[in-house]
């Protein structure tokens, strides 16, 4: 019987989340031989910055970088995403496609190749009703003339 080759998992947290959301499948892909790797993405949760100081989402995504800067050359990695999370995997994708085997977009953002990265959550924010943010607050920060908003749930 031939044996299944194992695979490097990075597993890509989504909106208002942390790398603790992966708790449940994590120690599932561990224990089918796989490597796993999780991570926060920049100011969610402790970490070297504040939401306050995060100024684009290129910087919100720069752990992911620099988990897929660590991957040998050899190497190539299952790269799944959740929710916003597909943001982050399409900007790995792009700077990264020689080290990535297969990108899973999971209940996740996905940009297309036409419009800018934004332009997904542009178009569902317009669409939405306040009715489906049920008691999600939405907040500016910073600077009004910068036109940033925070997200609590």
């Amino acid at each position: 019987m031939e044996e299944k080759q194992k695979r490097h998992f990075v597993l890509v947290h989504g909106a208002c989340l942390r790398a603790w959301c992966w708790y449940k499948l994590q120690p599932l892909l561990k224990a089918a031989g796989h490597f796993v790797t999780v991570f926060d993405l920049l100011a969610s949760g402790i970490g070297p910055k504040s939401l306050d100081e995060l100024c684009t989402f290129l910087e919100y995504t720069l752990p992911l970088f620099k988990v897929m800067e660590s991957i040998p050359p050899d190497e190539k990695v299952v790269l799944v995403g959740h929710s916003l999370g597909g943001l982050n995997l399409a900007f790995a994708m792009e700077k990264y496609p020689e080290k990535i085997s297969v990108a899973v977009f999971l209940a996740a953002t996905m940009p297309d190749t036409i419009h800018k990265p934004s332009y997904v959550l542009e178009e569902y924010f317009a669409r939405a009703s306040p009715e489906d943010f049920l008691d999600t607050k939405f907040a500016p920060f910073d600077r009004p003339e910068d036109h940033l908003t925070s997200i609590l749930w």
